[in-house]
């Protein structure tokens, strides 16, 4: 799907559900991240993030672009537009939009973090850090003893 074809898609949900036109720009853009899409409040464009299309296919992308035009029409009437207004939350359970969208899956580089485990040599406590620490500048915040890197691990993250 191209940025035509989600023109077309969000003209014609927008039509149907809503029977009012969409008379801004829909697109993808790339630099999404975090989010499946978002309406812009100054220039009342809708942006999508490609990644759901490609994720989870056309029927969560439909699902993004009507909670994106909830957004957008009822910013246009003066109501109110955010997640926490009543008029919103009414609206998207008329036109079976969700509220949240489905998160994205994170990638295994994403997923694997290092863990670096350090012990006191004088009292023994252990200490975890995410960060590598320099063992020659640090020392034990209890007993003020040098700290010896005991193991480097990695941990998968969900």
């Amino acid at each position: 799907m191209n940025n035509e074809q989600l023109q077309a898609l969000t003209e014609k949900i927008s039509s149907e559900l809503f029977g009012r036109p969409f008379l801004h720009k829909a697109e993808f853009n790339p630099r999404l991240r975090t989010t499946g899409g978002r309406y812009m409040l100054q220039s009342h464009n809708i942006e999508i993030n490609k990644k759901y299309l490609e994720a989870y296919g056309l029927k969560e992308l439909e699902g993004i672009i009507k909670h994106e035009l909830c957004h957008y029409h009822l910013h246009l009437e003066g109501r109110g537009y955010k997640h926490r207004d009543q008029d919103f939350k009414q609206l998207l359970k008329a036109v079976k939009a969700p509220r949240h969208c489905t998160p994205l899956q994170k990638s295994p580089s994403q997923q694997s973090k290092r863990v670096f485990v350090y012990e006191c040599s004088g009292c023994h406590l252990m200490y975890s850090r995410k960060k590598k620490v320099d063992t020659k500048r640090y020392v034990c915040g209890k007993c003020r003893a040098p700290v010896i890197l005991r193991e480097e691990r990695s941990t998968l993250k969900r």
